[in-house]
């Protein structure tokens, strides 16, 4: 069985290999036209490559073959791990439809749940152990059966994939989250004696700080839904590994809090989409760091902003995992449940935080403040309350600020 220390190792020769052969890949870009194209929802300024994600896969499969256990389940994520980024990487290159790219995720992550990558067990509070790998819901003609858990981890993989893959929408935000994640997750798993997820979290953490130094803003190579997909894949079977298969409490709620940001994101996005009868796979300006653009914000602001809201919830995880706050009996002990409570207190504090930076509750007063404070300094009249409505209004249709002129503090049509 894998140790700490192969975790370790794994860790660096992922980051390593990331690291060289990330560049190695703009070549293939350009020549394949794989190119990101400055657009009005991008945040880039430049064509920029974006084949990266083939350089986090060489680091994921030689530090993976070497340090992860040669087992089926094993062979099995890396399979899928080849074929979620040969998915990503025809995306890049063709642009593919909504429905094909939907197919080939499924097909590709249930290459590890049919070999046992799933859910088969998870203890809920007030509910205690369920058991949905227990629950048949198809007998196939070979005999094999189909589980319950079976179905629910393969949306949890799908929906982790496409969680990443929408906040990849400004330069190092992926990988830093998948970074932060990772490290966590491996924590946590390592702890739990779950030594292959481990292996596989740090590995994953590892390849995406290695590709950071290429995708960090300004970035000189993006890595495009090959990489992508890629990371929310992985991070997703580490998540089932690593915490899900135990039967601790909080194991179903360790995943969705080191994730909170970028399902939170996504759940925001979604969420509006189906408000405005918009098609859910159709891209928009809506996300976290679109806003964050929209009010000014620089990438490296953003990332600064996101990554921090991350780590608190990292953070939070890891006090879930290892302060002894109970003996796991319905029996607290007061000095430690306060240490937890305040590590609570501190990620709501950020969520509130980025809730008013993000002007998701209080939109309308920001922008007429902003209005104002515009107008004044062009020597403007300040503008009329139904003027403001309206660009509020546009505003949450679009997901895009209407551009108000310094000068003049007058609001512009967005092009």
């Amino acid at each position: 069985m894998p140790t700490n220390t192969d975790a370790g190792l794994a860790f660096l020769v992922a980051g390593l290999l990331a690291l060289l052969l990330v560049p190695l890949t703009k070549p293939l870009a350009i020549r394949l036209g794989a190119i990101a194209q400055p657009s009005e929802r991008s945040l880039h300024a430049t064509p920029t490559p974006q084949l990266g994600g083939l350089g986090i896969l060489a680091g994921v499969l030689v530090a993976g073959l070497i340090w992860l256990p040669s087992d089926t389940e094993s062979h099995a994520i890396l399979l899928g791990a080849v074929g979620i980024t040969y998915l990503g990487f025809l995306d890049d290159v063709f642009d593919l439809p909504a429905a094909p790219k939907l197919l080939g995720q499924v097909s590709c992550v249930v290459i590890p749940v049919s070999v046992g990558v799933t859910v088969t067990e998870f203890t809920f509070p007030f509910f205690g152990r369920l058991t949905p790998g227990t629950v048949d819901l198809l007998t196939l003609p070979g005999g094999g059966v189909i589980h319950l858990g079976d179905v629910g981890t393969v949306l949890a993989l799908v929906a982790m994939i496409n969680v990443i893959n929408l906040i990849d929408g400004v330069d190092g935000l992926a990988a830093g989250v998948a970074v932060i994640s990772g490290i966590t997750l491996a924590t946590i798993a390592l702890s739990l004696d779950r030594t292959a997820a481990g292996v596989l979290a740090a590995l994953v953490a590892g390849a995406a700080l290695g590709f950071l130094r290429w995708g960090f803003p300004p970035a000189s190579t993006f890595m495009g839904d090959t990489g992508s997909n890629l990371l929310g894949y992985l991070l997703g079977t580490v998540a089932v590994q690593g915490a899900l298969k135990t039967n601790a409490v909080i194991a179903l709620f360790i995943p969705l809090i080191i994730l909170a940001v970028p399902i939170l994101d996504t759940g925001f996005v979604v969420a509006k989409r189906l408000k405005y009868r918009r098609p859910v796979y159709k891209a928009d300006r809506w996300h976290f760091h679109h806003r964050m653009a929209d009010i000014g914000f620089s990438q490296r602001r953003t990332l600064l902003y996101l990554y921090g809201w991350t780590a608190v919830m990292a953070a939070l995880a890891l006090a879930l995992r290892f302060v002894p706050y109970s003996d796991n009996h319905g029996h607290f002990d007061v000095f430690w449940t306060a240490v937890i409570a305040v590590f609570g207190l501190l990620a709501l504090a950020a969520s509130i935080y980025l809730v008013e930076v993000l002007e998701i509750l209080k939109l309308r007063q920001t922008r007429l403040r902003q209005i104002v404070t515009l107008r004044r300094q062009a020597g403007a009249p300040e503008p009329e309350l139904q003027e403001v409505n309206t660009a509020v209004e546009q505003e949450l249709e679009t997901g895009s600020f209407p551009v108000v002129d310094p000068e003049t503090g007058e609001f512009q049509a967005v092009e």
